[in-house]
């Protein structure tokens, strides 16, 4: 027979002793959440990402849980995989602890100006009919002078800028008049 531990033993030893040093809190990682996040928006597999990002599937299993840490080029390269936007890929570098480095410039910068130009010129196209231009979440960045008559009897508190123009399509205080 094998060896067993006496009864006495068994009994005397405090078992607290041992679970405490097997328990350990772990912090969320804000890269695995995030990473998950966005694979399963973009409804991909570990196995098809980890082959788009020519990675395994066990290593992107690692990252998925924390129990990794990426490079920058790793998270640059799944980022890409799962086609996130520029803002997007930032916000995940950020998440794995590096920074930026894709530069964000607002429309009024003088680098955007061919930008600004030719945002002005479909907006005047679209006249007579309602055009506007949004940031992500749907804040409005321009918008062409029929987009007045949209608003036309809306509340004062949702044509008042920053204008949200998603709050504004669906609140019921709103565009009333003009329908």
């Amino acid at each position: 027979m094998g060896s067993v531990i006496p009864s006495g033993e068994w009994r005397g030893h405090r078992g607290s002793d041992i679970t405490e040093l097997m328990t350990t809190v772990v912090e969320p990682n804000p890269f695995a959440q995030q990473l998950r996040h966005w694979r399963t928006q973009r409804h991909v597999s570990q196995l098809d990402l980890a082959i788009r990002a020519d990675t395994s599937q066990r290593y992107l299993s690692f990252l998925e849980q924390g129990r990794s840490r990426p490079g920058r080029t790793m998270v640059v390269r799944l980022a890409e995989s799962l086609e996130l936007s520029l803002r997007e890929r930032n916000a995940l570098l950020l998440a794995a602890g590096y920074a930026p480095i894709f530069p964000e410039s607002d429309l009024d910068t003088p680098e955007l100006g061919p930008v600004r130009v030719a945002l002005e010129r479909i907006l005047e196209g679209h006249m007579p009919y309602p055009a506007v231009v949004t940031r992500p979440y749907g804040e409005l960045v321009a918008a062409n002078a029929a987009f007045d008559i949209l608003t036309e009897g809306s509340a004062a508190e949702l044509i008042t800028p920053p204008i949200n123009v998603l709050r504004l399509a669906l609140h019921p205080r709103a565009w009333h008049d003009a329908c």
